[in-house]
């Protein structure tokens, strides 16, 4: 994936938050965006007003279909077919921009090639899109200068996510949507500072700023500046990790992540860290995960502590410290220094911003980014700067290859379908999807805490289509239990005419009704990322009295009225 990563800044959005109120073509494609990023979706919603044209490609009817030109209703995992079929329009009726593929990429032709053979017709078939959308989503986004794509989980989270990506990327590359504002490829990230985390080297492959591990000029560089021989070897990533725990990976330290309830297949994992020797676990409140803790390290919230956040749009912005953590709370940098010291480190940091300025100090992307400069952006009207921020008086990138692709060349990828990992058969009849909803933050440890919020959303559901439902004898609000080859967990069954016959849709955050207990840890050749969105399942109908699960007073998620 090397040259994706250097070609787009490896996962960040190529271009900034208030582009995309100006852009005039947005494609937003396995992205709820006004329920999982409501502060982008706000943008969205301001282009759209102005009179920009939206095209949603998701398979459930999500409220920003609402205000789309076209809701692509596609089948799920079947968006390689449709994305090469759009490039098999844009190459077949000659809307690629040869002068940009000429000048600024390579490996255009194998792509071209490939994709003569996914036409919109056989498309169609596959994905359930009809064949004339498809053809006038490709001339809209061909021929509109100012056309950005926008994804996130709904791509990525899938055994073929990285090909997903790929052909997300080959639509840019041969359209010369890049290097401009409004336009681009960009990835709406999932959490906070998960892009800053990524950044700082938090990933198996990279040192911070992106620096690959098996490179020996990185892999020197870092040797002499933490005066420690490295390994050239690639780390495991999440999902080989949590497969290891209590195998090869006899120990854990775990920050800032429910694991037991956020990864796939995960009776698995706990199976994993029942056998495991030690386990640490570093967090505010107490989680699932908390349960499996030899230690538990208090560490305190964003209010509670100093340093710096990134989000998205690579907008590195300062975190100040209001108020003192409670109790024995510490704030997470001091812990990590004092356990480093107490193995026989010499760590000598005294602030964040000593923290921050070695990472800085290796990583040219941030080296003209100071604790110091941040705090000096507080009057401007945008806090912050944008990385690449290369020195001390560079302003900072508002949108990346403006002077040319970071690589060189972008590099096209050319890939073919491949059907999910596991799809609906006689036994598990339907087809199951995870996501996240407005009112709970991922694992919930903080959000089902606050009344208001759980009032909302109080206990777990499953969306389901009328039709399915009534041939299960399935009544709107009944009890449920929904079972794949990896185990069942029960919730409320909703009838919903948001998501398509054969497929069922339920949100991850509950821990009552833990959704991942049933995904399926299937993971991408590439990346390894789960199969989150995508397995086989059946729905049953239980006894109330049966549920066995904690339920909570308040008002339910407001999908269709039943039908």
């Amino acid at each position: 994936m090397a040259g994706l990563v250097t070609t787009f800044g490896a996962g960040a959005m190529t271009n900034s938050i208030g582009e995309i109120r100006n852009a005039d073509f947005l494609f937003v494609i396995g992205s709820n965006t006004s329920e999982a990023h409501p502060i982008i979706a706000m943008e969205m919603k301001r282009a759209v007003r102005r009179g920009a044209t939206m095209v949603v490609a998701d398979p459930r009817k999500i409220w920003m279909s609402t205000i789309a030109e076209k809701h692509l209703q596609l089948r799920p995992g079947t968006d390689v077919w449709f994305l090469n079929s759009l490039a098999h329009v844009i190459c077949e009726e000659g809307l690629a921009d040869e002068d940009f593929i000429a000048k600024n990429t390579e490996g255009f032709e194998a792509v071209r090639e490939t994709v003569r053979r996914y036409t919109p017709e056989e498309a169609e078939k596959v994905t359930g899109i009809p064949a004339e959308d498809i053809r006038w989503t490709a001339r809209e986004y061909a021929t509109t200068e100012k056309a950005g794509i926008y994804y996130t989980l709904g791509i990525t989270e899938h055994t073929h996510g990285t090909d997903n990506v790929y052909a997300l990327a080959n639509l840019v590359l041969m359209t010369g949507h890049l290097g401009k504002p409004s336009s681009g490829m960009n990835p709406l990230r999932g959490q906070n500072n998960v892009q800053g985390a990524n950044d700082a080297g938090a990933t198996p492959i990279f040192y911070p700023g992106y620096q690959r591990v098996d490179d020996p000029a990185v892999q020197a560089k870092y040797e002499k500046s933490w005066g420690v021989k490295l390994s050239p070897e690639p780390g495991l990533n999440l999902n080989i990790m949590m497969k290891e725990v209590g195998k090869s990976i006899k120990g854990l330290f775990v920050m800032g992540e429910d694991v037991v309830l956020s990864e796939p297949n995960c009776m698995e994992l706990e199976k994993g860290m029942n056998a495991a020797e030690f386990i640490v676990v570093q967090e505010p409140f107490l989680n699932q995960t908390t349960r499996f803790a030899d230690v538990v390290f208090p560490s305190s919230v964003f209010a509670e502590k100093e340093g710096v956040f990134t989000n998205s749009e690579r907008r590195v912005q300062r975190v100040r410290k209001a108020v003192d953590p409670p109790g024995h709370a510490r704030e997470d940098w001091r812990i990590l220094i004092d356990m480093a010291n107490a193995s026989g480190a010499r760590w000598a940091f005294e602030s964040a911003a000593d923290v921050y300025d070695e990472l800085a100090r290796d990583a040219d992307k941030f080296s003209g980014i100071s604790h110091a400069r941040l705090d000096a952006t507080v009057s401007l009207p945008k806090t912050g700067l944008q990385w690449p921020c290369p020195t001390p008086e560079h302003p900072g990138t508002t949108f990346l290859h403006e002077e040319g692709i970071l690589r060189g060349k972008g590099l096209f990828q050319a890939v073919e379908y491949r059907p999910s990992a596991e799809l609906p058969d006689e036994t598990y009849g339907l087809l199951l999807s995870t996501g996240r909803t407005l009112y709970h933050y991922n694992s919930a440890t903080q959000t089902r805490r606050e009344t208001g919020l759980d009032a909302k959303q109080s206990e777990a559901w499953i969306e389901i289509h009328p039709r399915d439902a009534k041939k299960r004898g399935i009544e709107d609000r009944d009890m449920v239990e929904v079972t794949t080859r990896r185990g069942s967990v029960r919730a409320r069954a909703l009838y919903s005419r948001q998501v398509q016959p054969r497929c069922i849709w339920m949100p991850l955050h509950f821990a009552e009704a833990r959704a991942n207990l049933v995904t399926n840890d299937a993971g991408d050749p590439v990346t390894d990322t789960a199969e989150y969105k995508v397995c086989a399942a059946e729905v049953t109908k239980v006894e109330e009295s049966a549920a066995g699960v904690g339920l909570y007073p308040g008002s339910f998620y407001g999908v269709d009225a039943p039908a």
